[in-house]
């Protein structure tokens, strides 16, 4: 069994839970935060649940992410690895017709909530020289025509960068997991070819497992085209 913690936001499907079970595979206690409680105590069931922290969590919400901490130094006593997944999609419509309400969720989740995951967070990791995972994504390298989400995964990338640089030497390390197309309940129809949401999983768990003079700074994956 390995003594380390792991704390996942955005746990309760796709991404975040896929990286819950890899992570339970390879022996790590887990403290999984997100807005559905009955999906995230479903998860912790399967996983185990003797092992398994469950906290109903807005990741906007600075009280309920402080909370979240306490309780997983309550319980587990430290936090080695915060996985700060929780975000949200865009809208159609572009820059001129998009539902303006659905950006305002969106940017405060994908970006004030990973800000809010950081600062609760970084008093434990810094006891434990812990180590940082944000979900970034292709969309935060490239250009999209009309797309806020691209522009909020850009911040991101921002975030990964500055945090590495505010935290050099402290120990800490700083992985963005960038993602193409990953085919989870993110999206309302299928894609024609994706990434699994296993593969992701996998990426953080490779990061995470690097020995301590190893920092992954960025971990970009896309699907393999389909042959022609």
């Amino acid at each position: 069994m390995h003594d380390g913690v792991v704390l996942i936001t955005g746990a309760s499907s796709g991404i975040g839970a896929a990286t819950a079970r890899a992570a339970a595979r390879e022996g790590y206690k887990l403290v999984l935060a997100a807005r559905s409680q009955d999906k995230l105590e479903a998860l912790a069931h399967e996983l185990g649940p003797e092992n398994v922290l469950t906290c109903g969590v807005d990741v906007t919400q600075m009280d309920q992410q402080q909370a979240m901490v306490e309780q997983a130094l309550e319980t587990f006593g430290r936090i080695d690895v915060v996985f700060a997944n929780a975000g949200r999609g865009g809208s159609p419509g572009g820059f001129s017709g998009a539902d303006h309400q659905a950006w305002h969720d969106m940017i405060l989740t994908n970006i004030y909530g990973v800000g809010l995951t950081l600062q609760a967070c970084l008093p434990s990791l810094r006891s434990s020289k812990g180590h940082v995972l944000l979900t970034g994504s292709a969309a935060g390298r490239t250009t999209i025509p009309g797309s806020m989400y691209s522009a909020t995964k850009w911040a991101v990338s921002g975030i990964g960068y500055n945090l590495r640089e505010e935290l050099r030497g402290s120990g800490i390390r700083v992985t963005l997991i960038e993602p193409g197309m990953v085919d989870t309940p993110f999206f309302d129809d299928p894609p024609e070819y994706a990434l699994e949401d296993r593969d992701i999983a996998n990426a953080v768990i490779y990061a995470v497992k690097q020995p301590r003079h190893v920092d992954i700074n960025e971990v970009l994956i896309r699907p393999t085209p389909p042959e022609e």
